[in-house]
């Protein structure tokens, strides 16, 4: 189905993209893209750092 699309398909997606957004507010749409891509990273990479995982051994219980 999306396997096959070639470069007239991108010009096309590219041209409605500025028809929608303004060719002014491109590098500023690329801009805010790319830091909430790399916000979520940050937030990914440091979710996985706080938890403890889950292999290590609980100390028995006090009876």
């Amino acid at each position: 189905m999306l396997g096959s699309i070639g470069p007239t398909e991108l010009l096309l997606i590219l041209l409605i993209v500025i028809i929608i957004f303004g060719a002014r507010k491109l590098p500023d749409l690329g801009k805010s893209l790319g830091e909430g891509i790399k916000n979520f990273k940050k937030a990914v990479s440091s979710g996985k750092e706080e938890h403890p995982s889950d292999n290590q051994t609980k100390p028995p219980a006090a009876s």
